[in-house]
């Protein structure tokens, strides 16, 4: 079994410990600033209307269920924010809220990287679930054209990750920017706190795709797509 293979535990086992550090800060920086009213009273749900109002949006924001739910349908044009960020008046829930908002604001821009990332998502479904017995029975049967398969099927997983990065990103920049912009955030501790809660959860993405392109060298190696199999 792979997950006692020595190089996949060298390739894998950093990237884990930094799934766990970035999920650490996450919660860190969440428990933190939710705990923090923002100066202009707002709701998460309040903030994500005015920064949409200010794009000449004018698009449903519905509460969701669970904690950190929050997410953007492009499907039904819609905003989810969980009960907490949609309901809550803390400096978190502003930032997650308008964060979202963000994802809404580069849909009815276009936005390249959005469209090409919402393009792959059937593709990425698939492979995310096929790629694993595609590389393994190909390596197990001894058939690499089988296993070359999986590998370009996971190649596409890898590469939603990649593009998922700066799609984050600039949600999260928009976000800020307009956060300032409006007046909604009054005090550099505020400016702060929403940074620091936008930048732990940029991290979670940084950690997967981290660890994407590295199960991806992995299977190049092993398959001997990429050196030696030995």
């Amino acid at each position: 079994m792979m997950f006692f293979d020595p190089l996949y535990l060298v390739l894998i086992g950093p990237t884990m410990l930094l799934a766990m550090w970035a999920q650490f800060k996450v919660k860190g920086a969440y428990t933190r600033w939710a705990a923090q009213p923002n100066n202009a009273r707002l709701t998460g749900a309040e903030s994500a209307r005015r920064m949409l109002h200010a794009a000449g949006l004018d698009l449903a924001i519905e509460e969701s269920q669970g904690s950190l739910s929050d997410h953007y349908d492009p499907r039904s044009r819609t905003l989810r924010l969980s009960p907490d960020v949609y309901h809550g008046r803390s400096v978190a829930a502003l930032g997650i809220a308008c964060h979202e908002a963000g994802h809404a604001i580069q849909h009815a821009e276009k936005y390249p990287l959005l469209q090409f990332r919402s393009a792959i998502v059937p593709f990425t479904s698939v492979g995310s679930w096929l790629a694993w017995p595609l590389i393994i029975g190909g390596m197990l049967l001894s058939w690499a054209n089988m296993a070359f398969l999986g590998v370009v099927v996971f190649g596409v997983v890898v590469l939603f990750q990649l593009v998922t990065l700066p799609v984050e990103f600039d949600a999260s920049a928009r976000a800020k920017d307009q956060l300032r912009r409006m007046n909604m955030l009054r005090s550099e501790t505020e400016v702060q706190g929403v940074a620091q809660v936008l930048n732990a959860a940029a991290m979670t993405y940084v950690a997967a795709t981290v660890t994407a392109v590295m199960t991806l060298l992995y299977f190049l190696l092993r398959t001997g797509l990429l050196g030696s199999r030995d």
